[in-house]
């Protein structure tokens, strides 16, 4: 009998003709790791199972996998945001691991390699990182994203020292939810995506594996899961899902975005161009007048972000005179064109992305490392632009009235 056999962190449900073993550990805890390997040593299980997503797996296995990021196609495909949650996601990790010589996940890791070790199956059960963090943004009113967006990046920049509170957060939960502590314990709408959604889907895939295995539904199941996560895990399994498959699809769909909310950008340049038609009619001089103001508002305020940035001198110029086109077309965004252009003139090298995930894990390295600059690029030469849009915006109507 296992040592851990009477503690409150593991759990036995039978579902079917499977008993999963759920094994809550802390993953900040050398003494979850002992218990990992102590449960898969007893040779009693048919398969593992693990909170890990492909992408988070890839990450915590293959730490070199950064190296292979193509920085231009995440600026093109609209990806530079989610990078950065995940960079600063996993500067928090490292910063456990150098304050505390705790490595975030090696309960995780010494299940997989157990597994393996045993020539066991290995599932990987949670839902990806990238589709949580969406239903998360698109779960909240439109007007909290930024700040959210923003308040992650900028909390996970700052903090240079992880506090007791933070550790023992992370001993009842994982890394994603303590992030998000702050503003999950506010909003209901937060909550259900980024942990009651995630219980669901985790039971879902356990016996969505367990139906598909060619030998038949395995007789034990080792599901090694944060200690947060039991309680719902084993309701969801005691309950059962009619369709494990079904359930799973509608847990991964991304919920229709608003449609007012997509039409405010269109709205804006919809102003500004009547503005400037009127200002014309009123006079060649003041349409000249509106679109200096226009091109100089925006131009300084977007170069302004990119400099903050560090970024090349031909990057700050080139966002000046992007910002106030880019602005009149929704589809590209200044952030786009800024961070294109310092990739061109900054070409990252290999030991940028193989320093990548140890830079960004003070404040400082992210101006230093080229490819974590070339994010911030994007990312303040987008605010720098926004804010001008409307301050133009406003300077343009104050001088029509």
């Amino acid at each position: 009998m296992s040592e851990i056999e009477n503690t409150h962190l593991i759990r036995r449900v039978e579902a079917g003709e499977t008993t999963y073993v759920l094994l809550g550990t802390a993953h900040v805890s050398p003494a979850s790791v002992a218990d990992v390997r102590r449960e898969i040593a007893t040779g009693d299980y048919d398969a593992v199972a693990v909170e890990l997503c492909q992408s988070r797996y890839q990450s915590l296995m293959d730490p070199d996998a950064l190296e292979k990021l193509d920085l231009f196609q995440v600026l093109r495909s609209g990806r530079a945001g989610m990078v950065m949650a995940t960079l600063a996601l996993g500067a928090y990790q490292q910063r456990l691991a150098q304050q505390f010589d705790i490595r975030p996940g090696e309960e995780l890791k010494a299940a997989v390699e157990g597994a393996r070790g045993r020539h066991l199956p290995v599932w990987l059960v949670d839902r990806e990182i990238g589709t949580t963090l969406k239903r998360v943004y698109r779960s909240v009113p439109w007007w909290q994203r930024y700040s959210i967006f923003t308040g992650l990046i900028a909390s996970l920049l700052s903090r240079q020292k992880v506090t007791a509170e933070d550790i023992e957060r992370l001993k009842e939960g994982d890394i994603l939810e303590s992030t998000f502590n702050e503003f999950a314990a506010e909003s209901r709408a937060m909550y259900r995506p980024l942990i009651e959604e995630r219980d669901e889907y985790m039971a879902a895939r356990l016996l969505e594996e367990s139906d598909e295995a060619t030998a038949g539904p395995p007789r034990r199941v080792l599901v090694v899961v944060g200690a947060g996560h039991l309680n719902g895990l084993e309701a969801h399994l005691r309950e059962g899902i009619d369709d494990p498959v079904e359930t799973r699809q509608a847990l991964e769909e991304m919920p229709p975005p608003s449609r007012w909310p997509r039409l405010i950008p269109w709205a804006v340049v919809a102003v500004i161009l009547t503005g400037f038609a009127i200002g014309f009619s009123r006079s060649p001089q003041l349409g000249f007048q509106l679109v200096g103001d226009w091109v100089l508002i925006n131009g300084t305020l977007c170069a302004l972000g990119v400099a903050l940035a560090r970024a090349h001198p031909l990057t700050i110029a080139g966002s000046f005179v992007a910002a106030p086109l880019t602005s009149l077309n929704p589809t590209v965004g200044a952030g786009m064109v800024a961070g294109a252009i310092e990739v061109m003139m900054r070409r990252p090298r290999v030991a940028d992305f193989r320093e990548l995930r140890d830079a960004v894990a003070h404040w400082s390295g992210w101006w230093h490392n080229r490819v974590a600059r070339t994010l911030l690029v994007f990312l303040f030469a987008g605010i720098g632009s926004g804010i001008g849009t409307y301050l133009a915006g406003f300077r343009i109507l104050g001088r029509l009235v």
